[in-house]
Parts: C-alpha cells; sequence; structure tokens
C-alpha cells in the first residue's frame, strides 16, 4: 500500500513537472488549441524601459508579460541621426527550443537586460532605434515592432531612468493550489503527521471542537502561513534585486540550483537531514515551550516559532520552494505561493480543532512514500533547471532515468508470484514508468527532445505539405485582399482567409497540422481559400490588423457569401484539427 499511494502521488505531481520542463503549449514546440483567446497589445505584452546605467552603456530593459517570450536573433538596435556609432549589444543567452519547422531558436521569458557600449564619441544626444519581436505562448505571433527611446547626453547627465517596468505577476491560481497541495503533502510526511496530536494538545488544550475549537486552530495556522508569506515575499525581493530571472539564462546560476534541488531531494531520501543549528534549535525549543497555548495570542505565538522550527521533512522541499521563488523576482507573488504552503500544512491543524480528526489518516510506513515522492518532484525540478542549458536530447535522457528508477523501486522488474492486488497494480504503474523511460532514452539516441513525445524526431513528413496547396491564393498588397473579397462576395462564394506570416511558427503548425489534413480539406471544400501574407509587415497590413482589431497571426476569418465576417467563427491563436471543426460556420 505504501508504494502505491508513491505511485499515485508521483502521478499527480507528473502535470506540474511537465509543465516547469516548458511543456506548457507553447508556440515554439506546437501549442495546444486555443482558438478564441483574448491577447494583449504588442506594447503591454512587451514593456521596454531604460534602466539606470553608467555614462558609457546603455541598458535596457524589456518585460514580457506571463504567457509570452521573445525572439533573440529579431532584436536589433541602430541609431538616428545613423552616425552615432554604438558598440555590439550584450545579450544572455536565451532559452534553447527546438522547432520541427524553424529549427533551433533562442528565447526570452520574463526579464530581459540588453547592455549596449556607448562609445567616447558617441556622447552626444540621440534616438536610439529598437526592433523586436515575439510570440504569446498560446500561438498569436506579433509582427515586428520598433520603439524609439530618447538618449540624452553622456557628458554630466544624469543616468537616464523611465517609468519602472511593470513586473508581469509571477503567480496564478493554477500555482497557488499546487503549493497548497504541496504544503498538505508535506504535512503526511513521517515527521509531520504524528506530531498533530501532540500540537493540537498543545495548541487546543482539550477545546476540540465547536467554534472554540476552529478558532484556536485559525489563530495558529494564519500566523504561521503570514510567515511564509513574509520568507517568500523577501526571497521575491532578493531575486528581484539580483535580477535572477536574467541571470537564470546562464548556466552558472542553473546548475548550482539544480544541484541544490539535488541535495534537497537526497534529504528527502534519507541521506540527511536539514536542521537549523543546534544553539538556535535549542532556543527556540524552549522559548516554544514556555508558550502557553489554550488562548488566541498563545496560539498565535506557537505558530509563528513553528514556522522558524520545522522540521527536516519540511526544510528540504521548503528551501526548494525558496529558490524557485527567489528565481521568479517576485515579492508578491512569492508572498502568496508560500502563504499557500503555509495554509496547505495548516489545514490538518483546522481540521483537528474543527472536531474532524478522525478523517484524518493514520500515521504508518506508507509515510515514508509521501517523502520519497516529494523527493522524486524535487528531481523533477532540477531536471527542469538543468533543460535550460542541456541540449533536448540530454535532458530526455534524464528524464528517463529518473522515470527509469522510480518504476524499478515500485517493483517493476519483481518477479515474485505471490503478490496481492495492490502490489500488482504498483508493479503495472512501475512498468509503465519503466517502459516510458526506456522510450526517453531510445527517443534521445533518435535525436528527440520533447518528454511529451519521446519518440517523435526529425521534422514531419513532406508527403502532408503536398496536400492541396494549389487551392490556396496568397496575396500580400491590401488592395489584392480586398479585390480578391469583393469579388468572392458578387460570386456569392464564402470565403476562409488565413493570416499568415514566414515568421509566425503557429502558422506553420496549423498549416501542416489543421488546414491539410484531409477531414478539414473536405469541409472547406465550398469556401474561396485566401492566404494573406504579412510577413513584410508594412504599414498597410498592419492598418489592417488594427482595422479588425487584431495583433497578429495566426488568425482565420470566415466570410458568408454576402461578404460579411462570420465573427463567432473567428479563429485567433493556435488550434487543433478538432477545434478548427467546431469553429466552422454552420
Amino acid at each position: 500500500m505504501r508504494r502505491l499511494l508513491f505511485a499515485l502521488l508521483l502521478l499527480i505531481t507528473l502535470p506540474a513537472a511537465a509543465d516547469l520542463l516548458g511543456e506548457r503549449p507553447n508556440a515554439v514546440i506546437g501549442a495546444a488549441s486555443v482558438g478564441g483567446e483574448r491577447f494583449l497589445p504588442v506594447r503591454e505584452a512587451f514593456r521596454l524601459s531604460l534602466i539606470e546605467s553608467p555614462p558609457d552603456t546603455i541598458r535596457l530593459r524589456f518585460v514580457a508579460a506571463e504567457g509570452y517570450y521573445l525572439y533573440r536573433d529579431r532584436l536589433h538596435f541602430s541609431s538616428e541621426p545613423q552616425g552615432v556609432t554604438l558598440g555590439q549589444p550584450l545579450l544572455p543567452t536565451g532559452e534553447r527550443k527546438h522547432d520541427e519547422y524553424f529549427g533551433d531558436v533562442e528565447v526570452y521569458h520574463n526579464i530581459l537586460d540588453v547592455e549596449i557600449p556607448r562609445p567616447a564619441q558617441a556622447s552626444q544626444p540621440f534616438t536610439l532605434v529598437v526592433t523586436y519581436q515575439g510570440c504569446a505562448d498560446k500561438g498569436l505571433c506579433y509582427p515586428p515592432e520598433t520603439e524609439r527611446l530618447a538618449i540624452p547626453s553622456a557628458a554630466g547627465a544624469e543616468p537616464a531612468v523611465t517609468v519602472a517596468p511593470q513586473h508581469p505577476a509571477g503567480w496564478a491560481w493554477r500555482e497557488l493550489a499546487l503549493f497548497f497541495l504541496a504544503g498538505l503533502g508535506l504535512t503526511f510526511t513521517p515527521c509531520v503527521l504524528p506530531m498533530l496530536p501532540i500540537l493540537s494538545g498543545v495548541v487546543l488544550r482539550g477545546q476540540v471542537g465547536g467554534l472554540r475549537g476552529l478558532s484556536l486552530s485559525l489563530a495558529y495556522v494564519l500566523p504561521m502561513a503570514a510567515c511564509f508569506a513574509l520568507l517568500g515575499a523577501l526571497m521575491g525581493l532578493f531575486g528581484a534585486s539580483l535580477n535572477l530571472q536574467a541571470r537564470l539564462q546562464s548556466a552558472w546560476v542553473l546548475v548550482p540550483f539544480s544541484l541544490f534541488f539535488g541535495l534537497f531531494a537526497l534529504a528527502m531520501f534519507g541521506a540527511f537531514e536539514l536542521k537549523l543549528p543546534r544553539r538556535l534549535n535549542d532556543w527556540l525549543d524552549r522559548l516554544a515551550g514556555r508558550t502557553q497555548g489554550g488562548s488566541l495570542l498563545g496560539a498565535a505565538a506557537l505558530g509563528v516559532l513553528s514556522s522558524l522550527l520545522v522540521s527536516p521533512c519540511v526544510s528540504a522541499p521548503l528551501a526548494g520552494a525558496l529558490l524557485y521563488i527567489s528565481a521568479s523576482g517576485d515579492a508578491v507573488g512569492g508572498g502568496l505561493k508560500l502563504l499557500a504552503l503555509g495554509l496547505g500544512m495548516g489545514a490538518p491543524l483546522v481540521l483537528v480543532g474543527a472536531g474532524g480528526a478522525a478523517w484524518l489518516p493514520k500515521s504508518g510506513a506508507w509515510l515514508v512514500s509521501v517523502k520519497n515522492a516529494i523527493g522524486v518532484l524535487l528531481l523533477g525540478l532540477a531536471i527542469a533547471l538543468l533543460s535550460r542549458v542541456l541540449p533536448g536530447p540530454a535532458t530526455l535522457v534524464l528524464v528517463g532515468l529518473l522515470s527509469a528508477g522510480t518504476g524499478l523501486f515500485l517493483g517493476a522488474l519483481n518477479l515474485s508470484v505471490s503478490l496481492g492486488v495492490a502490489a500488482r497494480l504498483r508493479q503495472l504503474i512501475g512498468l509503465l514508468c519503466l517502459c516510458y523511460g526506456l522510450a526517453c532514452w531510445v527517443g534521445a539516441f533518435s535525436g528527440a527532445d520533447s518528454p511529451l513525445q519521446p519518440l517523435r524526431a526529425g521534422a514531419p513528413d513532406a508527403s502532408i505539405a503536398a496536400t492541396r496547396q494549389d487551392e490556396w491564393q496568397t496575396v500580400s498588397q491590401v488592395p489584392e485582399l480586398q479585390r480578391a473579397l469583393a469579388d468572392a462576395a458578387a460570386a456569392g462564394n464564402p470565403v476562409v482567409l488565413d493570416w499568415y506570416a514566414d515568421w509566425c511558427i503557429s502558422c506553420k503548425v496549423i498549416e501542416s497540422e489543421v488546414l491539410n489534413q484531409p477531414a478539414v480539406v473536405g469541409k472547406l471544400a465550398g469556401y474561396r481559400k485566401l492566404r494573406f501574407d504579412i510577413t513584410a509587415s508594412t504599414a498597410a497590413q498592419r492598418a489592417l490588423l488594427d482595422h479588425y482589431g487584431l495583433f497578429g497571426p495566426p488568425v482565420i476569418q470566415f466570410f458568408a457569401a454576402d461578404g460579411s465576417e462570420v465573427v463567432t467563427s473567428r479563429v485567433v491563436g493556435e488550434i487543433d484539427q478538432a477545434g478548427f471543426l467546431a469553429k466552422l460556420p454552420r
């Protein structure tokens, strides 16, 4: 039963691990269906500002909103007038992504700091022209955007500082829920759950159940969670001051962080224990012993002290969470995440205080499995960080090693014939983990790099792209498009209009995996098919985007036989075949 529970906990953590490995719906690697999504205007998705810098350097900061990213090779810097000479921009290494259509690309999420050397002869004021391009994770690519920044004279001038960039919120309800569940999971460890009856006796003093018991337990839990929240906010500020988000693009930061997570995982496996220094621990123990429970103030004081006297079972995951939050550079998000963690840890005590102790599971050897599951998750975090600097196949090897090891631990190769039903089910889960690990290794040596598709390697079959391309009429000028739409309306033909650009990865995905599929081709048989190529991103093309209230491709519009758009069927962002068919006008 112990190993079966461990397997179930591992399955629960797999979605979070996949998310941390960067396998969220992402336009770079092929996103999931998100037709009809609302997207930010380009200058809200990517905020550009000047930050404080010495006279011989121009420092720029891009802040990409959550779920958006910039392309490294689309960043260009020039000056007006053109006679001002600038040094080579210094760009950190981006996140490496392999796309089956565009090959290897580098992208930047969150915060990007750029330094441009300013030679002594370029001390006069000028205008810096910055061109950039980015996409949304959910499948929308923006046309290249150009901004102009006024650079003051370098001689005797104050450092140029614009309005401070707004940091994207580094949290979402799903993340808070995961931290709450993580805190709840930490409670069910062998050095925390057995202490609940003792702790409830100190805090509640026999006043279990009813409003009084609930009030005392809340008075204990809320200050404890508030201390965790304060710690998370401080770590977020600490990470922001060091700009760890930008620095985490470097192997010099990622590798030590990964090693820390690996050490924390070993602590969860029982290799060693993390504790406060003995003198500090003894002093806090004496202070907690003198604090009286049974009153709201006493319970609150015990809650604060308990947040400092975390057990070895909590110390390793908590330290890992603090590293993760410091890397986010988000004080508000960090505080909220650790608040959720603290509330999750305190939820069982609130249940005890309300008289629901009978609902809690009893202590037993199964608690060790919970501890081991947390260790596996920490190893997954370590691999997730290393995936940013390792080649995709190398990451796949590590994922396979973790999965195969988990499968062996669950008894995948146990040849005993006297296993019970629970043991057989555990062995089946172990076999699945082992097979997945082997698939990861085979895929890695075949050139694959996606943990979600370990056996998929190489470019798609060229025959797929050969289906009915001649049926699409491609235009790039606005007058051409307007004439084609007018001709279709005059002939009474409905139109499907595909907004396309060579730099739009999601456009390639939709073209190959949706528009060229036999089921879709059949459904579009009665339509006139137009493809509007906005690769050049001219002023007229951008004006037409504004006219329709669009930000960029991919977009698919449907026009009825009378020439009016069927707005309810408009597709914005990447979409799969099923979603596209559901959007077709009836």
